[in-house]
């Protein structure tokens, strides 16, 4: 392993952390650079945070805007910000408090974390990739290399999934170099690469004893905080690849 290669995205390492002070090192519009920040700019297929910033204002007040989109471009995070007109916002220099939607975060990093729990048993069962994915809070779908899937097949991969949410298994980041990760084809489960060769040290998700992969996303501690996952559809969407979705749901409902 080798450490964090960026101190600045807390939610790296917490994806627990709900605010943290910061400082604007930029301003473009409605879109501020900060030196710190726990907002997850997206990618992956999970979506990109949303939460509020405020700060001391000029006139004393004190300033805040909802953070309304977050991504990445020349290599650094953007907030932008829902202001009521140009200049609105906190200039260079101005310290900041961040504040996640942590109910959002939350259901966010519960479904992400079933998903993976989901391609962890594929991979065990049928040793095939993934060709496809996306996340809503809440709900998600992975595809995969499949010949076919069945409702009947959908319910034994629920009853699985379940299972190994009972198993309580617990999650861990890590981060491996990458030479190291390209030995271990495992780590990679997408079909395509999609992981630029760049991008050194791989940021790993292991579910112990489940499914270990490369992943930048966030993730809860232990398997028991997903709830209980619901397999909601099966559908064939062509040659190989074959499309689970699914609902994650408090552990006490129905």
């Amino acid at each position: 392993m080798v450490d964090n290669p960026s101190p600045d995205e807390l939610f790296a390492t917490d994806a627990y952390l709900r605010t943290a002070e910061a400082t604007v090192t930029a301003v473009d519009g409605d879109r501020v650079i900060l030196d710190r920040t726990v907002f997850y700019p997206g990618g992956g297929g999970q979506p990109a945070d949303r939460g509020i910033v405020t700060w001391d204002a000029a006139d004393g007040g004190v300033g805040h805007a909802d953070v309304v989109g977050v991504g990445r471009a020349n290599g650094r995070i953007q907030h932008q910000l829902a202001l009521p007109g140009p200049d609105a916002g906190p200039p260079p220099d101005t310290p900041v408090r961040l504040e996640l939607d942590w109910d959002r975060r939350h259901l966010l990093m519960r479904t992400h974390t079933a998903l993976h729990i989901l391609c962890g048993v594929i991979w065990d069962d049928f040793g095939v990739a993934v060709t496809g994915g996306n996340m809503e809070p809440g709900k998600g779908r992975l595809d995969f290399a499949l010949d076919a899937v069945t409702s009947e097949l959908g319910a034994a991969i629920e009853r699985r999934l379940n299972e190994e949410v009972e198993r309580a298994h617990e999650i861990v980041v890590e981060f491996v170099d990458r030479t190291a990760g390209d030995l271990d084809p495992a780590l990679i489960r997408t079909k395509a690469d999609l992981i630029p060769a760049s991008i050194n040290p791989l940021r790993v998700i292991d579910i112990v004893g489940l499914d270990r992969q490369a992943d930048g996303g966030t993730h809860v501690a232990a398997t028991t905080e997903v709830g209980r996952i619901e397999v909601t559809k099966t559908e064939n969407k062509g040659r190989d690849n074959k499309r689970i979705r699914l609902a994650v749901h408090d552990a006490w409902q129905a």
